[in-house]
């Protein structure tokens, strides 16, 4: 079974650190991991670049630094498999924010080839509802995006993650417009009362997951969904993996909540 952590899962623990992707590797490998799935904010270098991107180039000290990364990556082992890149997305109201973004788009896209990494995730953006102007604008953005990774040998998803996305009927649209585009599909985020839908619309979509945990009874069920229904659903639609914890505890601390949904996750993937 290929299993990853999304290093957000650690937020709190790795939060303002400078050696927080150093960290995560070893938290990692500490936690039984087949691979590495790093939220790009603990890729701290690179990060801080994308306050003013000058183009899509890297400099040579972010890509040093990424050098670096992927040798601790590969001495513990671990490949890297999808790096979640915050502020990238697509829709933006502005035209020069969406110029931005595209250029941060870019870095990273960069970056996680210097890593190795064989996904990234790029958010929409937009508003809730997809209207036709919303979608020319994602079908132009991720189009665009997926012919600078493909190259790179790089896959393209799209997370259930907030604006237009989270919605599953909008979801469809996307992938029926962009064949090429993959999800990353995480079992939480999806607008109210639309969790069921989107398991089951979106589900033969998914590339790599985000399996969400926030609370636990005493047994070691996740209390805010039915897990082990998610990953049937999944699995009924060919899914092999990676299965990537991405947890969010409220009642204990974030190494517990990873294990915790590790163990979910090994007792429902058959």
């Amino acid at each position: 079974m290929r299993l990853g952590i999304c290093s957000y899962s650690f937020n709190r623990t790795l939060a303002d650190d400078a050696h927080a992707a150093e960290k995560f590797i070893d938290l990692s490998q500490r936690l039984g991991c087949t691979q590495l799935d790093p939220w790009n904010t603990h890729l701290v270098v690179v990060k801080q670049g994308d306050a003013n991107p000058a183009g899509d180039a890297l400099t040579g000290e972010e890509r040093d630094y990424l050098r670096h990364i992927r040798q601790c990556a590969d001495q513990a082992g671990l490949p890297v498999g999808c790096v979640a890149i915050d502020g990238a997305h697509i829709y933006d109201d502005k035209p020069e924010s969406r110029a931005r973004n595209r250029m941060i788009a870019y870095r990273w896209i960069e970056a996680a080839s210097l890593l190795g990494a064989t996904q990234v995730r790029i958010d929409t953006g937009g508003p809730t509802q997809l209207t036709d102007e919303v979608l020319a604008v994602l079908v132009e953005g991720y189009t665009d995006v997926i012919a600078r990774a493909r190259p790179r040998k790089i896959q393209v998803l799209v997370e259930n993650h907030w604006g237009v996305s989270h919605v599953p009927g909008n979801l469809v649209r996307l992938f029926e417009a962009v064949p090429d585009l993959g999800l990353l599909f995480d079992s939480f985020n999806w607008a109210y009362t639309q969790q069921g839908i989107g398991w089951l619309t979106c589900a033969k979509y998914a590339k790599a997951t985000h399996i969400k945990a926030f609370q636990f009874s005493d047994d070691g069920e996740e209390l805010t969904q039915n897990i082990g229904n998610c990953i049937a659903i999944l699995q009924n639609e060919n899914f092999r993996g990676p299965w990537v914890v991405e947890s969010c505890p409220t009642h204990i601390d974030e190494t517990q909540a990873v294990g915790k949904t590790i163990a979910l996750i090994r007792k429902y993937v058959k």
